[in-house]
């Protein structure tokens, strides 16, 4: 029974100091607003000041699992390289050892005058009262998140003191000395570290817990060195979660925090056993002491760190081998690379790069509407999930293209260059927003595979005639974007009038088809959802051609409005608009239509 309760106030010390803990980072993040994750991707230009920052923002928040997750987020999203996180990853690693020393203020000891207002009762008693005041008593958040930091400082320090209470009466346990031991064989040792940390998810956690263990006097060096080395593997545990989610570059952010320590418990392990079995070190049944562990652990991470620092550049490399991109991602890559930014001086070649790389956006791109499309006849989750991963990429696209062509608006360029740059800029907001509506598209499809929505027959006839008039629509802008062919861009506004058409005359017959009863209130929100992005995929396709077309002119107005976009009054306009009226003409539907295209299709 006395066991029982012993392993019961252990646990309950580990909970109040992951809670503190917990409540601590949470304050100071809260303080600190947004400045710590700008510093994190703003200030790290140079691997060395990634470190640095590293270790300072994981020394705030407490964290090196936290610090990381947000790096993943950073280079999920691409406003990070994989390089700088590195840096980050590694201060990261040297930061978390700092709560090592700030636990050391709860064995502070006094009997008696200054020494017991030092104590680490007195002055956790006296730091929770005054967070628990300006919790109550204060009206502006920032005063309750500094509360907050106090409180989650007087928790943690009284978990601390809960552990060590709970471990004191082990120190006349025989069983509790062979366990201990036990741990001094390398083996057993590095094992304890990495289970345990990835049970409790904290590496402070873990060295909480072994300086809580070191007040029984039988915590050796030989016993401690293994379990700290495999702390920092079993802390990687959290971070490897988070990425599951993360595309092939946050997960070799990840990786790299995994490879940090695993590099770092091989070296050191085998330099220290292999020297110790020569030399026969003789600190090794030293006992140790909180002050001692906190060292130990400190010293162990910044000795990683120093001798992994060089090899960022192999670490990449090797991350990048171990998570290997598909064919299909480097030829994304690919298309970024042709943003060479030493050609910034060069406006000609660069206007060209760009068009190059807008040509590999417009393929993913007219990908991306024919699978969205698809997903309304034919549902399935995995192509689901590859539209929106491709639509990320078309953001990225969009991003990376927009700052290139920024930059060159800077440099001095004739009056043709600074036209074509500003209608590239227009093109590529229009292509953005035309990935935008296919993802919604998908969405939609998503949703009505889950509710289980479905439409009358005659609802998707209507529905795959549009739907194909899009598709042509579509394969024409990308194509003739790509080819440069005005001829074709020439098709688009009147093909997207009839479409806009369609789309109008299709609501209507689906408010006689509610009134009838043939559908309900569900279907029919969900119908003309629908029907209002194929609309607006069709407005931004004619005002991408409209963009094409004005290219070549001299003297025209580069500024494109909704007006211009359907240039009803010209010869070649009525002549398409009649072409694609006949052939996408409801009332001579027979039989059932369905809208499909293979993603093989080029």
């Amino acid at each position: 029974m006395q066991i029982f309760s012993m392993v019961l106030s252990l646990l309950s010390g580990v909970a109040l100091f992951l809670f503190g803990m917990s409540l601590m980072g949470d304050g100071l993040k809260s303080v600190a607003g947004n400045k710590l994750e700008a510093f994190l991707y703003k200030m790290t230009n140079t691997p060395l000041k990634g470190v640095a920052l590293g270790t300072g923002v994981t020394s705030v928040i407490q964290s090196s699992s936290a610090t990381t997750v947000m790096v993943i987020g950073f280079v999920n999203s691409g406003m990070m390289k994989l390089k700088q996180a590195i840096g980050i990853i590694m201060g990261a690693n040297i930061g978390t050892s700092i709560t090592g020393w700030i636990l050391c203020l709860s064995y502070i000891k006094g009997s008696g005058g200054i020494a017991n207002i030092l104590s680490t009762a007195t002055i956790s008693a006296v730091v929770a009262v005054i967070g628990t005041l300006l919790r109550m008593a204060c009206k502006r958040s920032v005063h309750k998140n500094i509360g907050n930091i106090m409180l989650g400082f007087s928790i943690l320090m009284t978990g601390m003191q809960t552990m060590s209470g709970a471990v004191a009466p082990l120190k006349e346990s025989a069983t509790f000395t062979e366990m201990l031991t036990m741990f001094s064989n390398p083996l057993a040792g590095i094992l304890v570290g990495i289970l345990f940390t990835a049970v409790l998810q904290s590496a402070s956690a873990t060295v909480g817990v072994l300086q809580a263990l070191s007040v029984t006097g039988l915590l050796t060096f030989a016993s401690s060195f293994p379990i700290v080395l495999g702390i920092g593997v079993g802390a990687a545990c959290p971070v490897l979660i988070s990425a599951i989610g993360a595309n092939k570059n946050g997960k070799r952010t990840a990786l790299i925090y995994l490879l940090n320590d695993l590099f770092g418990l091989i070296l050191w392990s085998v330099i220290f056993y292999s020297v110790n079995a020569v030399v026969h070190f003789g600190f090794m049944d030293m006992v140790m002491t909180p002050v001692y562990i906190a060292a130990l652990n400190t010293v162990f991470r910044v000795a990683t760190v120093i001798v992994l620092f060089p090899f960022i550049p192999k670490l990449e490399k090797l991350v990048c081998y171990l998570v290997k991109d598909s064919a299909e991602e480097l030829e994304d890559e690919a298309d970024f690379d042709l943003l060479e930014e030493r050609l910034i001086n060069y406006p000609a070649l660069a206007i060209g790069q760009c068009h190059r790389a807008m040509n590999g956006m417009a393929k993913k791109l007219r990908k991306n509407v024919n699978r969205a499309m698809n997903l309304l006849n034919n549902y399935q989750k995995d192509k689901y999930d590859k539209v929106q991963r491709k639509e990320d990429l078309i953001d990225k696209y969009e991003s990376r293209l927009g700052e290139y062509l920024i930059q060159l608006t800077k440099r001095e360029m004739n009056t043709a260059q600074t036209r074509q740059v500003s209608l590239y800029l227009h093109t590529i907001n229009d292509f953005e927003r035309i990935g935008d509506h296919a993802s919604y598209i998908a969405h939609m499809s998503n949703e009505m595979n889950d509710n289980h929505t479905d439409f009358s027959q005659a609802a998707w006839d209507e529905l795959n005639i549009v739907m194909e008039a899009v598709r042509e629509e579509i394969n024409i802008t990308c194509n003739a974007f790509m080819a440069d062919d005005k001829e074709a861009a020439l098709r688009v506004a009147p093909l997207g009038v009839v479409i806009t058409n369609m789309c109008d005359e299709l609501k209507l017959h689906h408010v006689e088809r509610l009134s009838e009863g043939n559908c309900g209130l569900e279907e029919g929100t969900v119908f003309n959802d629908i029907l209002n992005s194929f609309g607006r995929i069709a407005a931004h396709c004619a005002s991408a051609m409209v963009a094409l077309l004005k290219s070549g002119e001299e003297n025209s107005d580069i500024h494109i409005h909704d007006s211009k976009i359907y240039p009803s009054n010209s010869v070649e306009f009525r002549t398409y608009f009649t072409e694609y009226s006949q052939k996408y003409d409801l009332g001579k539907n027979e039989g059932h239509v369905v809208s499909m295209e293979p993603e093989e299709v080029e």
